[in-house]
């Protein structure tokens, strides 16, 4: 029996500033705000899933990947993203060196990070 397999997840990210991750996730990244209160704000993502995004001042953010996309394209996802402004993390690390456009092959996987507004690290992956 599958408890949550039947069910979207939603990611839950803290930030620092709730209005500049608005700002954020529905203007520089397109996602659709559902929800917007003082407790935070939802947004919509692929296939039923959400990103909820909570004020939580003096937090710092996570030093490992919080959420991530599964996208058809990695190289015209950043693309886009590069244009609206989006920075990409670059890696030289064992087992994990990013190109000059900061996509990664791992095991068949391409994938791509960068931060949000409030220093959080999100991730698009293409599977092959």
């Amino acid at each position: 029996m599958s408890v949550l397999g039947a069910f979207p997840v939603m990611a839950i990210l803290p930030a620092q500033d709730l209005d500049r991750a608005v700002q954020f996730y529905q203007g520089t990244l397109g996602l659709e705000l559902l929800m917007a209160m003082e407790a935070g704000a939802q947004f919509a993502a692929g296939n039923g899933t959400t990103l909820f995004v909570y004020p939580r001042p003096g937090g710092l953010p996570a030093e490992h990947t919080v959420a991530g996309w599964l996208v058809d394209d990695v190289y015209a996802v950043v693309e886009a993203l590069e244009a609206a402004g989006v920075l990409f993390e670059h890696y030289d690390l064992p087992g994990l060196q990013t190109d000059e456009r900061g996509v990664a092959s791992v095991g068949g996987e391409l994938a791509a990070w960068f931060r949000d507004s409030e220093g959080n690290i999100l991730a698009i992956s293409q599977f092959a």
